[in-house]
């Protein structure tokens, strides 16, 4: 069976990777701008069903993953930040702080009758940073293209102490929810491989 991850995260590609399972990438053209008043929880299972579609509506009999991941603080999106200086004002508000990660992934097949949205909820706490450290981790240029202005996998790890909820949900596909799903549509590992039974 032909499956597609739909995205152009090399994050995501790499998670998806460590579960033995055949797949292609496709890149999915969708708008992610948050519609008014729409919460973080609601902008990131809207968006990961719009990449889900725009590409199951080309490949109806291929079992198409799409993903995506907000980090906000009060209910304030921080998406990636367009330059140094927004990168710092993230870092600096996370800074001390306990923020939220949320990561939805989308499981659709059209030819199947296969439609799973699922949301899953991190929190994740920052120990309190100097104005240098907070200074060195914006110039090793690592917040670039993350939603939050960070990578928990990356340097930033040195300044987070804690987190409640899934690990690889921070960093942008919640293995063990997503791999149980797969399992209960019948999509299982078969050495080293996984493929519909």
């Amino acid at each position: 069976m032909q499956i597609i991850l739909a995205s152009s995260s090399a994050r995501r590609n790499e998670l998806l990777n460590r579960t033995g399972l055949h797949f292609e990438i496709k890149i999915p053209d969708v708008e992610e701008i948050p519609l008014e008043g729409e919460s973080p929880p609601a902008f990131c299972r809207r968006l990961s069903r719009e990449k889900a579609m725009a590409i199951a509506y080309r490949h109806k009999h291929a079992l198409v993953i799409a993903a995506d991941t907000v980090v906000s603080m009060d209910d304030i999106i921080l998406g990636k930040p367009e330059d140094n200086r927004q990168a710092y004002s993230y870092i600096k508000m996370l800074s001390g702080m306990t923020h939220d990660v949320f990561s939805a992934y989308t499981i659709v097949q059209l030819a199947g009758d296969i439609d799973i949205t699922r949301l899953v909820h991190t929190r994740v706490h920052f120990k309190e940073m100097t104005e240098s450290e907070i200074s060195w981790y914006v110039s090793t240029g690592e917040p670039k293209g993350k939603a939050g202005g960070y990578a928990i996998q990356g340097k930033a790890s040195i300044f987070i102490d804690r987190i409640d909820g899934s690990y690889t949900n921070v960093i942008g596909l919640p293995l063990a929810e997503l791999c149980d799903d797969l399992l209960r549509l019948g999509v299982t590992y078969l050495g080293g491989s996984m493929d519909k039974q």
